[in-house]
C-alpha cells in the first residue's frame, strides 16, 4: 500500500496511529489493520460504503455499496483508480442480473450429475430456483426475482462467488408478452 493510500484511509476513517500507541503495540496493530483494509479495498469489485475497526481483538467490519446500484451507473470499479465502462450495446446492459445473496460456492444443479436448474433460453418466474449458494455447509437457494428469459448463466458450476456478484442474466418479459410472460 502506498503512503498516499494510507493517508486517504486515515483521513476517510479517522484511523491515525499516534506516538502514544508506539509503546503499547496498538499503533503497530492499527497500522497492520489499515494496511490490510487498504489492500482489500484496492482489489474490491465494489466501492466501500462503511467500515468499523476495533483494535482490541482485531475486529474489522466492512460494508460495500450495493452492486446493483453501482452496475446501474454503467461503471464497475475494479480498483481504487481503475474503472471499466460497460458498452451500451452489450446485452448485459439491458438484462436483469440475479445476484449472489451471500459469499459461497455456486451450484447450477440440485446435485452432481443432475440437470441444471436453468439454462440459456429457459423462462423463469419470480421465486423459481435458479441455483444454490453453499456457505458454511448450508445450501441457500438462489431464486429469480423477475419474469423473463435466461440470457446467460455467468458462473460455472461449483465456482466461488462473492456477495452481490451477478450469477444469471435474465431478459425481463412483460406480463402480456407472448414470448412467455403471463
Amino acid at each position: 500500500m502506498t503512503e498516499l493510500q494510507e493517508r486517504l484511509i486515515e483521513q476517510e476513517f479517522g484511523m491515525v496511529a499516534s506516538a502514544d500507541d508506539a509503546g503499547t503495540g496498538t499503533g503497530s496493530a492499527l497500522q497492520d489493520i489499515c494496511r490490510s483494509v487498504g489492500d482489500l479495498v484496492g482489489v474490491a469489485r465494489w466501492p466501500l460504503r462503511r467500515m468499523s475497526v476495533q483494535v482490541s481483538c482485531a475486529r474489522v467490519e466492512l460494508e460495500w455499496a450495493e452492486p446493483h446500484a453501482v452496475l446501474a451507473t454503467g461503471v464497475v470499479p475494479t480498483g481504487p483508480a481503475v474503472a471499466m465502462t460497460v458498452a451500451p450495446d452489450d446485452p448485459a446492459q439491458t438484462c436483469h442480473r440475479v445476484c449472489a445473496p451471500l459469499v459461497g460456492t455456486f451450484y447450477r444443479a440440485p446435485e452432481p450429475g443432475a440437470p441444471p436448474f436453468v439454462q440459456a433460453g429457459d423462462l423463469v418466474q419470480p421465486g423459481q430456483q435458479i441455483g444454490i449458494v453453499e456457505a458454511m455447509k448450508l445450501m441457500n437457494p438462489v431464486e429469480a426475482d423477475v419474469t423473463g428469459r435466461v440470457v446467460e448463466v455467468l458462473v460455472g458450476d461449483a465456482e466461488p462467488v462473492e456477495y452481490g456478484q451477478p450469477l444469471v442474466l435474465v431478459e425481463p418479459l412483460e406480463p402480456g408478452d407472448p414470448a412467455g410472460g403471463q
